[in-house]
């Protein structure tokens, strides 16, 4: 079908990018390089080793040095084993099918470690993610030749634009106390759509809330387990925790980012360890082990007597692990047939554990953010589809703008909120900022709908203080400064630092040390936001201020919110050149993180060309929430 091929080929070309942005950054790295980059664990220590299903061996490793250091090696990811007497030689690929802290299980395609290992300078490395790639290939083909099998295939001409989505006729509404008018709205679109619901959930709205309720009841009418999934395993997680604290029974597949104990309880994993019959499995993992240890006592150069015993040894070995290898498949089976929630990310939904299981419903959280490709894994599994996301919020990260100018960027999401308005519920009601906060945001992108709830409407900082403020820095001489592809602006960063200095002295002034606010001081620029951070670690205030303080870009803070917002805008030009800034989603977000205080601080001459930023400063003008940054120069 012409739409699934013109996906494949996008999907192709980010492929092609994507390798060769691998590529490039591993060549021309070191070891330490690779590491700083979150990409290797070097120097590590093999702490265990067990034979796993078929023939593999399943290595532990602990990372021993540079335990701080952010990471990338996520479970599932292909990795290596390496020695750095010899790296290009002396390695050996796996799977990671286990991450936790600083440890991790490292599925090898051997039945033996490799002489060198041991003889130490171990490390894994991050290798490009293929296997994501070939899932979601998989599943555009299998879409594609599902489209015509009549029912089978209605959800995805439904998807795809060839047929539209049903309701159930005469649906009574279900009352859900804990809930506002549009998010009740909101779960009986959803019980009654026999394909297609979609949650649009601006920022602060209870998006979450929604689709918990949702999912619970979902199971209740449907008496099936329900698969969520999202993009993240950041948004997995937030999800499998607010469901069992529903007293539902989740199932993590794959291994949480946030590691909590809690969390860890639900994986796969951890049910299985936790399961009545896996002191069976022990004790065969035991015997097969000893089998092996006896069998590796052989030497390499020996003859025809030990290279059968060797041989009988492996066969029993391997023998014993058949057995261990259906106990562990009775144990999976029991764990998923008593689950009434499974949750993983979108290429998780088809690890092999949960391959084969097909849901009625299928729920895809965060989905404005999710690659379409990337969707199709969980929902070919689904007779229903529920949508849940923000359009107007941050779009999927894509390499390749080919691609994604060609149409990579555009989300099944918003192919699917434009083609079916009346299977969309917006979230109008918002918990988070105060009403002069929220304003320009609501008449911008959600049509004036938003409307603040009675609880924070009017919550500030301190009794009089304002809400929203734009401090113009035009005619400052605050000229931007460029580092290779990313842009600074000193000057304005220490504007930020002077405000923010006096702000929170006016706060502990006016409530003392026990009631610090949060605060979140971004910009759409990693470079701006380097400066600001060795600012602020500069300044008298951050010694001695006791809230939390973060600063950081603005896509980073996605989903978080803070009690006060700083905003560096950065650019200031003659050419009124904003770069990125364009991207007025991403704005949004920025400008929707913060509860009772928003400080934009920019260049207007700069900004104005913009009808959106003009926009801004006008609504802060009508708001006498506009400032000049001569009055604290």
């Amino acid at each position: 079908m012409a739409y699934f091929k013109r996906l494949l080929d996008l999907l192709d070309t980010e492929l092609q990018e994507d390798r060769q942005t691998y590529r490039e950054l591993i060549e021309r790295s070191s070891v330490q390089e690779r590491k700083e980059n979150g990409l290797t664990w070097y120097p590590i220590a093999i702490r265990d080793t067990e034979l796993g299903r078929g023939d593999y061996l399943i290595v532990e490793v602990e990372r021993t040095t540079n335990t701080d250091i952010i990471h990338q090696l996520r479970f599932g990811a292909s990795a290596a084993l390496f020695s750095q007497h010899d790296p290009q030689n002396d390695r050996i690929e796996g799977i990671i099918s286990h991450q936790s802290e600083n440890r991790l299980k490292l599925t090898l395609r051997t039945d033996e470690l490799p002489d060198w290992s041991d003889n130490g300078k171990l490390g894994i490395d991050l290798l490009f993610d293929e296997n994501s790639y070939d899932e979601m290939r998989g599943a555009l083909r299998q879409a594609s030749a599902q489209m015509d099998k009549g029912q089978e295939g209605k959800l995805v001409r439904i998807l795809t634009g060839e047929d539209r989505p049903s309701f159930q006729q005469g649906w009574k509404p279900l009352p859900f106390p804990s809930l506002n008018e549009s998010q009740q709205h909101a779960v009986n679109m959803i019980l009654s759509s026999n394909e297609l619901g979609i949650v649009h959930g601006p920022p602060g709205t209870g998006k979450t809330t929604t689709l918990v309720q949702a999912i619970k009841a979902l199971y209740q009418q449907d008496e099936s387990p329900v698969l969520v999934v999202a993009p993240s395993n950041t948004a997995v997680d937030l999800l499998s925790e607010k469901l069992d604290a529903q007293g539902l029974n989740v199932v993590r597949v794959g291994n949480p980012a946030r590691v909590s104990e809690h969390l860890m309880e639900l994986t796969i994993d951890s049910r299985m360890s936790a399961h009545s019959s896996m002191k069976e499995v022990k004790k065969l993992k035991k015997q097969a082990s000893e089998y092996r240890n006896l069998a590796h006592r052989y030497k390499r150069n020996f003859g025809k007597a030990e290279r059968d015993q060797r041989k009988a040894l492996f066969d029993e070995a391997r023998k014993i692990l058949k057995d261990v290898e259906s106990t562990e498949q009775y144990i999976l089976d029991d764990i998923l047939r008593k689950a009434q929630v499974i949750t993983a990310t979108l290429v998780g939904a088809n690890h092999y554990t949960v391959r084969n299981l097909r849901y009625k419903t299928v729920v895809l959280d965060e989905a404005a953010q999710a690659l379409e490709p990337a969707c199709w894994i969980p929902i070919l599994k689904a007779q229903r589809v529920i949508m849940a996301g923000d359009h107007q919020q941050l779009a999927p990260t894509i390499k390749s703008d080919e691609a994604a100018k060609a149409g990579l960027a555009h989300t099944l999401f918003e192919k699917c909120v434009a083609m079916y308005p009346e299977a969309v519920t917006m979230l109008e009601e918002q918990y988070r900022m105060n009403n002069e906060i929220m304003g320009y945001s609501s008449e911008v992108f959600y049509d004036g709908k938003l409307k603040a709830h009675a609880s924070v409407a009017t919550h500030r900082l301190l009794a009089g203080d304002k809400p929203l403020v734009f401090i113009d820095t035009a005619g400052c001489g605050y000229e931007e400064k460029t580092l290779g592809t990313s842009t600074s602006n000193p000057e304005e960063a220490a504007l930020v630092m002077r405000h923010a200095e006096l702000l929170l002295t006016e706060i502990i002034s006016a409530n003392g040390s026990s009631e610090l606010p949060s605060v979140g001081i971004i910009s759409p620029y990693k470079q701006q936001v380097e400066t600001l951070k060795d600012q602020w670690i500069h300044t008298p205030m951050a010694k001695s201020y006791g809230g939390p303080v973060s600063v950081n870009t603005i896509d980073s803070f996605q989903g978080q919110e803070r009690d006060v917002i700083y905003i560096s805008m950065t650019r200031s030009n003659p050419d009124s050149r904003i770069g990125f800034l364009s991207e007025i989603r991403r704005m949004n977000v920025a400008m929707t993180r913060a509860r009772k205080k928003l400080v934009v601080i920019g260049d207007s001459a700069t900004l104005s060309q913009s009808p959106f930023y003009a926009g801004f400063i006008k609504y802060a003008e009508d708001n006498d929430a506009y400032q000049s940054a001569w009055e604290f120069m």
